[in-house]
């Protein structure tokens, strides 16, 4: 029986794992869950699963989780915690040996690399980790012998078509890429596709959380729409496949079918083909290196609509430009893109600005970094915070305008 800690439990993410781990309940023990704020899911995944441990990392949240579980499950032994320390704990418990990393955003840094030094196996859904402190945590993924294993639908995809083209890394897992002449991140062009900036100025926050393809939570479907999202994989790319990011290029796919695609230098392309549904990538990891159930639908190709590939378009969609132009400065850069980022698509979700300002926000916070690489983990979490301080700033200056 294998102990899981699911870190960001109530999310899209948390819950497809949770589907796939329905289908395996004699190989999987789910021994911990987080969430930020949700305490009704929480509350409905302690009845169903009856984990060891349940993290709110909201603190002033904690007093009333304990109130409910009292409530609704009188018999439950959970233990129940609050707060950053206690998200660390349930990462790096000596009982647990896999930890999904699903927390949304660099709240997700630290139990993440609490994991890692914990010489965890990590399935990494977190992509803001590597794009905050990408050098840093790979580092400790090599120093402490962690096995990290990718999550997000487009990196599953490439390691499973680089897999047996890996120098050793160690441990089965990720390890230095050879003979590779470019990495096809693929991209379905979100709700958006097509829009020019003048149409993308009166699009609503609604709009942009209706994916054409996939079901995920309103931040990352904002982040799908502007295309950031796809900018935010290109960082992570470079840091989980060892490449430049001359070594890597986007291609809009709208029909999600071809996930990513790995060109060597004989010529030959590899794909990894599937239905858009993250039930496949997390039972790939879950699994590895054996195959199991995901639960997703199997795909006909004699059902499936022509496959189209075409150019992103950089020019109308600023922000994918702009993580591409940070992944290449490096330093500060990724670290200020993405803080700043979650700052404007926060403000974007309550209306207090356009969609467009988000790209406006971020590129003015740019100019503050650096190409200094943080040389800690605090210096990581100070200038994140300064990074937000001066995009704040920015949103009240943009507020303040007629």
């Amino acid at each position: 029986m294998i102990n899981i800690c699911l870190l960001g439990a109530t999310g899209s993410i948390g819950q497809s794992t949770l589907d796939v781990l329905r289908l395996h309940p004699n190989k999987f023990r789910l021994k911990s869950i987080t969430a930020n704020s949700d305490i009704d899911g929480l509350i409905a995944q302690i009845a169903e699963f009856e984990p060891d441990s349940a993290v709110i990392a909201d603190g002033s949240l904690e007093d009333e989780l304990l109130r409910r579980v009292r409530q609704d499950l009188p018999h439950s032994k959970v233990k129940i915690s609050s707060g950053q320390n206690s998200l660390s704990e349930v990462a790096s418990d000596k009982d647990v040996h896999t930890v999904i990393a699903a927390i949304v955003g660099a709240a997700g840094l630290l139990p993440t690399l609490s994991a890692v030094r914990a010489s965890k196996r990590i399935l990494l859904a977190n992509k803001e980790v590597l794009v905050c402190a990408g050098k840093l945590f790979m580092s400790e993924v090599k120093a402490f012998g962690a096995e990290l294993l990718p999550l997000d639908s487009e990196h599953n995809a490439i390691f499973q078509c680089m897999q047996q083209n890996h120098l050793p890394s160690g441990k089965k897992g990720i390890g230095q890429a050879r003979d590779i002449r470019r990495i096809l991140l693929t991209a379905s062009g979100g709700p958006f596709r097509g829009y020019d900036r003048k149409s993308l100025e009166k699009v609503t926050p609604e709009q942009a959380f209706a994916h054409p393809n996939w079901d995920m939570g309103k931040k990352i479907s904002v982040d799908s729409a502007t295309l950031m999202n796809k900018g935010l994989e290109f960082i992570e790319a470079c840091w989980l496949f060892d490449v430049p990011p001359s070594k890597i290029e986007i291609l809009v796919h709208p029909q999600s079918i071809i996930h990513s695609l790995v060109e060597y230098d004989d010529g030959s392309q590899l794909a990894q083909l599937g239905t858009p549904d993250m039930k496949t990538p997390i039972a790939h990891t879950l699994g590895f290196p054996e195959r199991m159930a995901s639960g997703a639908g199997f795909l006909d190709l004699t059902q499936t609509p022509p496959l189209t590939f075409e150019k992103a378009d950089s020019e109308t969609f600023a922000c994918l430009s702009l993580a591409i132009y940070a992944a290449e400065r490096g330093g500060s850069y990724p670290l200020f893109l993405n803080a700043a980022n979650e700052v404007a698509v926060q403000a974007f979700i309550e209306g207090k600005i356009r969609f467009t300002q988000i790209a406006d926000l971020v590129k003015n916070t740019l100019q503050f970094a650096t190409e200094s690489e943080p040389v800690s983990i605090e210096e990581v979490i100070e200038l994140d915070a300064l990074a937000r301080k001066y995009c704040s700033d920015s949103l009240k200056e943009i507020q303040e305008c007629p």
